[in-house]
């Protein structure tokens, strides 16, 4: 027997019907008369005419109540017995919609819905396994950088615990968007590996539809970044740049030059000392002629040569030793005009208390690019602009009359054009050696000069401003660049595992910082508009993404080949392509 699929409206979709054999009559009254023919029933079991038709046809389903009918658009299978008026499904399709005249709704349950919880399920392990990676890594080497300005100062523990903290945030910016790539490009290859594109592809489903859940996981992550980049981090680091300015200031004495008079603070404000060493020996902590100049005392003044030495500090790191040999220790007081006092050691222990321990909050307002929001850097750079537009009228109007003091005019007209007349007519009009003084050249070469540089400099501010202002927008958008870039290359090469990820990854972001950095330096130069050298990287890695997203549904690649072969044989081709072009004749 032949069976074919009919819906309720009598479309070829919805249940099976039975057809009747090749070579039976096909007349509406033997169907008529086969189907009120009685058959014979088991107890607690279907009848025969029921039980003889395949899973789920209509002569099954018409037995179950309209509660219970379900409608499938796409392939199901529907298992149980009316008697018990149970049925199990299995269904990866939409369930229909209200079906006319039969006096009940479908549930509906789409098919993108469970498509979208699958992509975005298998898309956040990779991607917070990236982000755990990444962030480890670059914190790692942040904090080693770090431990140089921490460690040997006899810091207090929430000191440094605090510049830990504040060192975070940095690391995340960079690392939320660069565990973006990775984790897109392990996800499809994944899939596509595992026939799971193919089978999509198969049952109607598109792989740019696929694009659309990831594509506003990464908008989400882009606002994610952008948010954190405005708000969070200028604050951390602001407050780490001032921590650290403390620090540096805590503790002079480890931080002494060779042959340069070191300036170093007692306990409670007492001193100053000044410290001269010619050599330093950074593993003996010996030193090699040693001066010492005290003005702790008022009115006295003390030096203190010696020929050697060696430096140490006490057990809660707050004392400086100096253990001193064979000097002389010269002293000069107010009580004699022109007398002094001069006695020589051995060997003597020079003790400065509390050098150690002066940890003074440097903190402050001043604010670089970096330690600012959007909003600050544009009033910063507006400012910059107005203060740019009044030294330039600033040097026309002292130009101007430079150069009628020059002619021997008189006083220039109150407004511009006035000024243009009156030197146009004192050029015209001028005669015999128009060269000043030099007294007066040198006056107005070095008004020029001033003014060229004040330019120079808030023209490179305002530059500077504007680059960071992109510089947020930027690295928030390229969330949404690399998944441009890694969907396609995922699909197209499933086979290449682990190694392509990284290999993939690495060149894409490699390129990607190159090209930010050099932007940034061009624009800190003012050699090109922040705009189009920051957004550089993103316009050329935008167009690469979108060819590649528009030709996606080509690329649906068999799991049986390598990933790397088909890279292989894909580059070999556009190169034969290339070659046998231009050897057509013309």
């Amino acid at each position: 027997m032949i069976h074919r699929r009919v819906s309720a409206r009598g479309g070829p979709r919805s249940c099976w019907a039975a057809a009747p054999p090749i070579g039976a009559s096909r007349s509406p009254m033997a169907a008529t008369d086969a189907q009120r023919r009685p058959r014979p029933t088991r107890a607690g079991g279907a009848p025969r005419a029921s039980r003889g038709l395949p899973r789920g046809s209509c002569a099954r389903r018409r037995e179950l109540p309209p509660d219970r009918l379900h409608f499938m658009v796409q392939a199901a299978d529907t298992q149980g017995s009316p008697a018990s008026g149970t049925t199990h499904r299995r269904s990866t399709g939409v369930q229909g919609a209200p079906i006319e005249g039969s006096g009940f709704k479908a549930r509906v349950q789409p098919t993108m819905t469970i498509l979208t919880r699958y992509l975005i399920r298998s898309h956040l392990v990779p991607l917070l396994f990236t982000f755990s990676l990444v962030t480890g890594l670059l914190y790692l080497n942040t904090v080693t950088r770090l431990l140089e300005d921490l460690v040997g100062k006899g810091l207090p523990t929430e000191i440094i615990l605090e510049a830990l903290i504040l060192s975070f945030p940095h690391t995340l910016a960079l690392s939320l968007p660069i565990a973006v790539l990775p984790a897109v490009l392990y996800t499809f290859s994944e899939l596509a590996s595992a026939s799971e594109i193919v089978a999509m592809s198969a049952s109607g489903v598109r792989p740019r539809k696929l694009f659309i859940p990831v594509l506003l996981l990464g908008t989400l992550l882009a606002g994610i970044t952008y948010t954190f980049n405005d708000f969070v981090l200028p604050e951390a680091n602001h407050r780490l740049k001032n921590l650290r300015n403390s620090i540096r200031q805590k503790s002079p004495t480890f931080q002494l030059r060779e042959r340069v008079v070191n300036l170093i603070e007692g306990e409670n404000g007492l001193g100053p000392y000044f410290l001269r060493v010619d050599e330093i020996d950074p593993v003996s902590a010996e030193l090699t002629e040693v001066v010492i100049y005290d003005m702790s005392q008022q009115g006295v003044r003390r030096t203190t040569y010696a020929t050697r030495g060696k430096m140490d500090l006490n057990s809660t790191f707050t004392d400086l030793h100096l253990r001193l040999h064979d000097g002389q220790v010269y002293e000069v007081g107010n009580r004699e005009i022109g007398a002094f006092q001069r006695t020589g050691f051995e060997e003597q222990l020079y003790v400065l208390r509390g050098v150690g321990d002066v940890f003074q909050d440097m903190s402050g307002d001043q604010r670089t690019d970096r330690e600012m929001s959007i909003a600050f850097l544009r009033d910063s750079a507006q400012a910059k602009r107005l203060a740019l537009d009044s030294i330039r009228q600033d040097a026309r109007r002292q130009t101007i009359r430079a150069v009628e003091r020059a002619l021997g005019t008189g006083p220039a007209a109150d407004s511009a054009q006035g000024d243009n007349l009156v030197l146009a007519k004192s050029l015209q009009g001028a005669q015999g050696d128009l060269i000043p003084s030099d007294d007066f050249s040198r006056t107005v070469a070095l008004t020029a000069r001033t003014h060229t540089a004040r330019t120079a400099a808030l023209r490179k501010r305002a530059s500077q401003y504007g680059v960071e202002i992109h510089k947020k927008l930027v690295i928030a958008s390229a969330c949404i660049i690399f998944v441009l870039i890694g969907m396609p290359v995922g699909i197209r090469f499933p086979r290449g595992g682990i190694s392509m990820v990284i290999v993939v990854s690495a060149t894409v972001i490699g390129v990607y910082q190159y090209g930010l950095t050099t932007g940034e330096d061009w624009a800190d130069r003012d050699l090109a508009a922040p705009f189009w050298t920051m957004w550089a990287p993103n316009l050329v890695f935008l167009a690469i993404g979108s060819l590649m997203v528009s030709r996606m549904g080509r690329w649906i690649a068999s799991s049986r080949d390598s990933g790397w072969r088909d890279l292989w044989l894909a580059a070999r081709r556009s190169v034969q392509t290339v070659f046998r072009r231009g050897r057509r004749p013309a």
